[in-house]
């Protein structure tokens, strides 16, 4: 999958795409059923899929003081988007600039002038544009006069009759519930993030942790869970992360007057060095509330035990 980070960069083969909007925070089922429609509109006019997504995310720009709430970075969305078969993604940087555009402007000058988009795909409540004055009328207006095709893709429900939203899966991420927020998801929700130096008291109690700062990301339940972790090879070289079984503490380390929010995860039967490296985590199952201990022995045969939970576990469930 091409990634494009200016719209006026976009290369020849790229342009003439169906070109589906929108943020996709988490890239759930209800944005897979979009995407699958217009993946049957990209093969009826045989031209490629593309995806158009806007970074940061315009709820971080307007709201800047707000707790983290991503379920997606931009890597991690691109992987889910390149595993649903998208040929080209393009990132707009979405600023207060970025959000004086009129809606207009923005179909002429990046759906058309810069991207000659073929067909649009979007929600059916999609708002765009300065004071999100463009919408799905004017889209379908545009496009009867401008030379493309537009798809409005109605809510998608969930089995309970409720439609699929990222802020429902937060909530259920906030309760410890990774499993439901992996039905909604289609596949466990993940944490990426580079591996970075941290206290190194996990060896000397014999389970050394690959540290990751949560950074943007939503922050889930604090505690203990069974979790699949890859190192991740990259969007861009198209291989393959290979999945690997562990355990991970999400949490502030009250055992050792821990300060920050931290992601700790150690790998079964590894002994290689990850520093350095970005790592991906997948949250299989919740074991336990994080809880202080009386000192490292106490800590240490804890960890055993959630170790011994954990390979039970992820025995029969898998990291997808």
């Amino acid at each position: 999958m091409a990634i494009f980070r200016h719209s006026g960069e976009v290369s020849e083969d790229a342009k003439g795409c169906v070109v589906v909007i929108g943020n996709f925070d988490g890239v759930h089922k209800g944005h897979q059923t979009l995407l699958a429609d217009a993946r049957k509109m990209a093969n009826q006019l045989d031209t490629p899929l593309a995806v158009l997504t806007f970074e940061p995310h315009p709820r971080s720009v307007f709201q800047p003081d707000q707790p983290p709430f991503r379920l997606t970075s931009l890597r991690a969305k691109a992987h889910a988007l390149q595993e649903l078969g998208v040929d080209h993604l393009f990132v707009l940087h979405f600023d207060r600039t970025f959000s004086l555009r009129p809606a207009e402007a923005f179909v002429e000058e990046i759906l058309v002038a810069d991207l000659a988009a073929r067909h649009v795909v979007v929600g059916w409540d999609f708002c765009f544009g300065h004071k999100r004055q463009g919408n799905v009328a004017l889209l379908k207006s545009m496009g009867a006069k401008l030379g493309f095709g537009l798809t409005a893709v109605d809510p998608v429900m969930t089995g309970t009759g409720a439609v699929y939203s990222s802020s429902i899966i937060r909530k259920q991420l906030r309760d410890a519930q990774p499993r439901e927020a992996a039905a909604l998801l289609g596949r466990p929700w993940e944490i990426e993030g580079r591996v970075e130096k941290g206290d190194q008291r996990g060896r000397t109690i014999g389970f050394p942790t690959a540290n990751i700062a949560l950074g943007d990301y939503l922050a889930p339940a604090p505690g203990v869970y069974a979790v699949y972790a890859g190192r991740d090879p990259g969007v861009e070289h198209g291989e393959e992360t290979h999945w690997a079984p562990a355990v991970a503490n999400l949490g502030h380390r009250p055992t050792v007057a821990g300060v920050d929010l931290r992601l700790e995860v150690h790998l079964f039967d590894f002994t290689g060095d990850l520093y350095g490296e970005t790592l991906r985590v997948r949250l299989i199952d919740y074991l336990r509330p994080e809880k202080k201990f009386d000192g490292l022995d106490a800590l240490q045969a804890q960890i055993a035990l959630d170790c011994g939970q954990a390979r039970e576990i992820l025995a029969r469930i898998g990291p997808h």
